[in-house]
């Protein structure tokens, strides 16, 4: 049982415009340290990052329009904790407690987000889907339901009626599709609008690669400080992270579709 969501659901823009900030971070930093939330919804997206890079607020708003055209921007930036931020200078170490347990992708998972993809790349617009077992359910906004059905006759279509979708319909909320984003891997944190030195981002990328490569779960835990985590220096696997997302393209693609892409 699986549910996916595609890149324009209102809780996906969100997690893709704080992922943008945090490359935009790294362009100016080697190794900022920011977190980003974002809340968007009904004609107003509201941003706030606590970040050692500082953005002029018209380097946000671009991001938004790229991303949210019709949404005013609300930027909120403050300086990490300076006590944080003096104990991680030297070296990188786990900033973050945390919990993660990655695992393997099913094949159901991978099936859905194979369907997930085909509606976004042929409509674009939002949309969500389930697979449990034999029953698949669609629903894809701004989309002819009758057109949708001769895509996947056996499924069921947009069970309420054809829907618009978007921010106007439903706000969004960053690391609110971590189910999307992970399947049946497990994290006390979120994926999205964070740099590398914290754990939520790289030890949950590391355990999920770790669980590929092993064909099994693999649970790690980690307490803010640690140098080495699952017997390997944390600044290993940082770099992991770091590799997996410059393969991608950047964390604004990671935000895209998660780890189960």
């Amino acid at each position: 049982m699986y549910e996916k969501v595609n890149p324009r659901h209102p809780d996906k823009i969100a997690d893709r415009i704080a992922g943008a900030i945090v490359d935009l971070a790294y362009a100016k930093e080697k190794d900022p340290r920011i977190a980003v939330e974002v809340l968007l919804g009904h004609g107003v997206c509201h941003i706030m990052a606590e970040t050692s890079v500082h953005f002029d607020s018209s380097e946000i708003s671009k991001i938004v329009k790229r991303l949210a055209p019709d949404l005013m921007t609300d930027y909120l930036e403050t300086k990490q904790d300076a006590i944080l931020s003096e104990n991680q200078s030297g070296r990188i170490r786990c900033g973050d407690n945390g919990i993660f347990k990655g695992v393997p992708v099913t094949g159901e998972q991978e099936r859905l987000t194979a369907i997930a993809k085909q509606f976004y790349f042929a409509f674009g617009e939002d949309g969500k889907y389930i697979l449990d077992g034999d029953r698949l359910v669609i629903c894809q906004s701004n989309a002819d339901t009758e057109n949708l059905r001769k895509m996947f006759p056996a499924a069921e279509i947009n069970p309420l009626g054809d829907w618009t979708g978007g921010s106007d319909v439903d706000c969004g909320s960053t690391n609110r599709k971590l189910g999307s984003d992970m399947g049946d891997s497990i994290t006390g944190g979120g994926l999205h609008g964070k740099d590398l030195s914290k754990a939520d981002v790289s030890v949950n990328i590391y355990a999920f690669l770790e669980a590929q490569a092993r064909k099994e779960p693999v649970e790690i835990s980690c307490a803010i400080g640690d140098d080495t985590i699952d017997g390997k220096p944390y600044s290993d696997i940082v770099e992991i992270a770091r590799k997996y997302i410059h393969d991608l393209g950047g964390f604004e693609k990671f935000a895209e579709w998660g780890l189960i892409r």
